[in-house]
């Protein structure tokens, strides 16, 4: 089956982005970009150049971690990535995120939606067969791009069925997130009605993709019923299962990608798409090399070394309970891991913060790496929704809703006991726990801990340094206000 990873490098002239400070848009090199879609070939062209923009997801996901009370931001020196620092300090303020930091990232989504609005803007000029299915998987694509705008920034300009184009920022508001919201929600909707579960090509977005991020969606915004509603029509009727305890050890290995458990995964590819410069034509997973420990000569031929990012903090780790299957897949023990292989090292002088531990989900794999750039070209696919996620959210939403503590125990210990733990017996506020509790061990490293604890409220007192009101959205990077004119107003607390 072909891989939609190896169908992103295309495109380049004619898709409205751009790496200057022009808001969103620039004009295109190629003046007929109105006159593109004539053919099959130019949406297909032109939705896999807007699937191309989940390759820079990754940073949310690392960025998501430090935040939380997971990790450490750790790196070489306190002044390393200092955007970074400040996230994991919570210290981080509207300017100074311009080199790598929130504003690259808000721009890369809104390049990103403006892509799948291109598709939208135009999506009447020619009929073909499988025209549906392409606009299903872009409004898909559409709704996860402002589902991470509006999860991060909260309200933000709205664009819909129409790129944002330069000069657009005098006049375009940031929209409530409740209208983002009803859009992400409607996009999400079409592709559940249009797409199947099972796609042609590896990667592509499917049915049960939409329906687990619905469901997520309607979580995020405590409508439990819904979230509940489409979750378990997703658990009864979807092809996807946890693998077993005796499978779990590669759940999270290169050649595992794509299993039955991972109902929508972000493909990446070791082929060389850019630089720091071009940061958004990389095809590798970037936080895969972050990740690993400095100077590492592992003797087990199994892991390389990085950058000694987002390192696991000893609470985490005390999080698993005796005898979870899934701490020593999860995290990695540095000092015992060279010890159980003679010959192995690692440099512990270097690096800030560290703690001894390291991500090993999504720690580089000895082999993986194109020597052209090692931290620009991992392979390494993200899990960005799992079964085991789809299961603790359906519970979640059956217990928070008051709709049926039972089932909610069944989801949550169907992930338990693969995890080789006994059953949870409790219910009301202490089941609550329970599942919040399960979401972080079941999920660390995957990018999910710090929203799970803003939208439960629960931020203020796990993370230190967070400050209710302020921080449970990031501030808007002060170069787009000042872009607009100064018309808009930074999020409170920035």
């Amino acid at each position: 089956m072909k891989n939609l990873k190896f169908l992103y490098f295309i495109l380049t002239g004619l898709i409205v982005t751009s790496c200057s400070d022009d808001f969103v848009y620039v004009d295109s090199e190629d003046q007929n970009s109105e006159n593109f879609f004539n053919t099959e070939k130019d949406y297909q062209d032109a939705l896999a150049a807007a699937y191309d923009y989940l390759q820079t997801t990754s940073k949310f996901v690392q960025y998501a971690e430090i935040a939380s009370d997971n990790t450490l931001c750790g790196g070489e020196s306190a002044t390393d990535s200092p955007y970074i620092q400040q996230i994991d300090d919570m210290i981080h303020s509207p300017v100074g995120q311009s080199d790598g930091g929130l504003r690259t990232m808000w721009q890369w989504m809104y390049e990103a939606v403006n892509r799948c609005n291109y598709i939208m803007e135009f999506q009447n000029n020619l009929d073909f067969p499988e025209k549906t299915s392409v606009l299903a998987q872009t409004r898909f694509l559409r709704a996860y791009y402002y589902f991470q705008l509006v999860k991060w920034w909260g309200d933000v300009p709205l664009a819909i069925d129409k790129r944002i184009q330069f000069g657009d920022q005098f006049n375009i508001d940031r929209a409530p997130k409740e209208d983002v919201y009803a859009l992400i929600e409607s996009d999400l909707k079409f592709a559940i009605e249009n797409l199947s579960y099972i796609q042609s090509e590896t990667g592509r977005v499917t049915k049960g993709a939409a329906e687990a991020m619905l469901g997520k969606v309607y979580l995020y915004q405590d409508k439990f019923a819904e979230s509940a509603t489409v979750l378990e029509s997703l658990i009864n009727n979807g092809p996807y299962r946890l693998l077993t305890s005796d499978e779990y050890p590669d759940l999270f290995e290169r050649y595992n990608e794509n299993n039955i458990e991972s109902v929508f995964e972000v493909q990446y590819s070791d082929v060389d798409g850019g630089s720091y410069d071009c940061f958004q034509c990389l095809e590798g997973n970037y936080a895969s090399y972050f990740n690993g420990p400095r100077g590492f000569v592992d003797a087990s031929g199994k892991f390389d070394g990085g950058y000694s990012f987002n390192v696991p903090v000893q609470e985490m780790v005390d999080a698993f309970e005796p005898g979870d299957l899934r701490l020593e897949y999860s995290i990695l023990d540095i000092e015992q891991y060279i010890a159980d292989n003679p010959g192995s090292s690692y440099d512990e002088t270097a690096g800030y913060e560290q703690t001894g531990y390291f991500n090993r989900k999504i720690m580089a794999r000895l082999g993986d790496l194109n020597i052209s750039d090692a931290a620009l070209t991992n392979p390494d696919n993200y899990r960005a929704v799992r079964y085991a996620d789809v299961l603790l959210m359906a519970a979640e939403a059956l217990n928070r809703g008051g709709i049926n503590d039972a089932r909610a125990q069944d989801y949550l210990n169907e992930v338990r006991n693969r995890a080789l733990l006994q059953n949870v017996t409790t219910s009301g506020a202490n089941l609550t726990n329970d599942i919040l509790k399960e979401r972080r061990v079941e999920l660390f490293g995957e990018g999910h801990r710090f929203f799970d604890l803003v939208r439960t409220g629960r931020a203020a007192q796990a993370i230190p340094g967070f400050q209710s009101g302020k921080h449970e959205l990031f501030p808007i990077p002060i170069e787009e206000i000042v872009l607009t004119g100064n018309r808009w107003s930074n999020n409170p607390g920035y």
